[in-house]
C-alpha cells in the first residue's frame, strides 16, 4: 500500500512538474495572487515559488508598473463652447502593504473593482465636466496645467478607494469646433493686421516729425544765413557810399552811382552766363549814363585842382 501512495506522489509530482502547477515563477515588477479552493490565500511577489497543485491556483498576475491610457472627453466652457479634451492619465497598483493583506493595493485592485480602467476614466470625465464650465475658452488655454492638476487631486484620491495612485493627469490636446477656430484665427489675424497698422504709423509719425525738426532747423539756419548776408550787403553798401561821397559827390548822385556799378555787375555777370537773350534796361538809362561820363569827368578834374562846372554836378574845391 505504502509503495502505491509513493507511486501515485511520485506521478502527480512528475505531472505537476510539467504541467505548471507546482513551481512556478513571478516576474519583477509583478505580484501574484494565490487562492485556495476559491478563496484568496496570500500575495507573492517577484521570484521562484511552490503551491499545492489542484489545492492553490494563481488567481491573477498583477502588473506593479505605471502605466498610461488617453482619453477623449467632451466638455462646454462657461461662454458655451463645446470643445474636446485628449486627457492621458498616468497610473499603477498602488505600493502599500497595510496592516493586513486585504489592505494591500494589489488586493483591492482586484477584488474591489471590477474595470478600474472605465471607473478611471468616468472620474475624470466627471471632475473635468464640474471644473471646466467655471472658466472661458482663453482661461481654459491659459490654466490648462491648474486644471489638469485639481482633476488629478481629485480623481488620486477616489481612485485610491481601490488600489490605485494616479500619478498624473495631463490635457495633451484642446480641439475646438471648426467655426470657433476659423473665428479664433481670424480674430488673431485681425490683431496682428492692427498691431502692425499701428507700428508703421507710429513709424510714420516720428519720420514726418523727424523731417520736420530737420526742416525747420535747416530753414533757422538759412534764416540766420540770409540775415547775415544781408546785414553785409547792407555793410558794404554803406562803405560804398561813404566812399563814393567822400571824393564830393552828393547823396543822390552817389545812389545813382551805386546803382548804375550795381547793373554793371549784373551786366557782366550776364554776359559770363549766356544763358538768356533778352535784357530789359529802365527807361532813364541814357541819363543814368550820362551822369556816370560826367561823374567820371569831374573826379578826373578834382585831381587836378579844377572845379567842375557839369550838370547835375556838385563839386567843391580843394582847401
Amino acid at each position: 500500500m505504502f509503495v502505491i501512495l509513493l507511486l501515485a506522489l511520485i506521478v502527480l509530482i512528475i505531472v505537476s512538474i510539467v504541467t505548471g502547477n507546482l513551481f512556478y515563477v513571478v516576474k519583477q515588477q509583478h505580484a501574484v495572487i494565490i487562492e485556495r479552493l476559491g478563496k484568496f490565500h496570500r500575495i507573492v511577489g517577484a521570484g521562484f515559488h511552490a503551491k499545492i497543485p489542484f489545492i492553490d491556483r494563481k488567481a491573477a498576475t498583477v502588473s506593479l508598473r505605471t502605466m498610461k491610457n488617453g482619453f477623449d472627453i467632451d466638455v462646454k466652457t462657461e461662454d458655451n463652447v463645446t470643445i474636446g479634451l485628449e486627457v492621458s492619465a498616468q497610473y499603477h497598483v498602488s505600493y502599500e502593504l497595510g496592516n493586513a493583506p486585504q489592505e494591500s493595493g494589489v488586493y483591492k485592485s482586484y477584488y474591489m473593482l471590477q474595470q478600474p480602467v472605465a471607473q478611471m476614466r468616468d472620474f475624470i470625465t466627471d471632475a473635468l465636466r464640474s471644473s471646466i464650465p467655471v472658466y472661458t475658452l482663453d482661461e481654459v488655454f491659459a490654466k490648462k496645467d491648474d486644471i489638469a492638476k485639481d482633476v488629478n487631486a481629485t480623481v488620486s484620491e477616489q481612485m485610491a478607494a481601490y488600489g490605485f495612485t494616479l500619478v498624473s493627469t495631463l490635457i495633451t490636446k484642446i480641439a475646438l469646433p471648426a467655426e470657433v477656430e476659423n473665428s479664433m484665427n481670424q480674430i488673431n489675424a485681425a490683431q496682428r493686421t492692427k498691431a502692425a497698422a499701428q507700428d508703421l504709423a507710429e513709424a510714420d509719425r516720428i519720420r514726418r516729425v523727424t523731417e520736420a525738426i530737420a526742416e525747420a532747423e535747416a530753414m533757422e539756419k538759412a534764416g540766420e544765413g540770409i540775415a547775415n548776408q544781408r546785414k553785409a550787403i547792407a555793410a558794404g553798401i554803406k562803405d560804398s557810399l561813404e566812399i563814393i561821397q567822400e571824393t564830393g559827390v552828393g547823396n543822390d548822385e552817389a545812389n545813382q552811382l551805386f546803382m548804375f556799378t550795381q547793373w554793371a555787375e549784373m551786366m557782366n555777370e550776364f554776359a559770363k552766363s549766356g544763358k538768356s537773350a533778352t535784357v530789359v534796361l529802365p527807361s532813364d538809362f541814357r541819363q543814368a549814363a550820362s551822369m556816370f561820363e560826367q561823374m567820371v569827368v569831374a573826379s578826373e578834374t578834382s585831381k587836378q585842382g579844377d572845379v567842375p562846372a557839369g550838370p547835375g554836378v556838385g563839386t567843391s574845391p580843394r582847401p
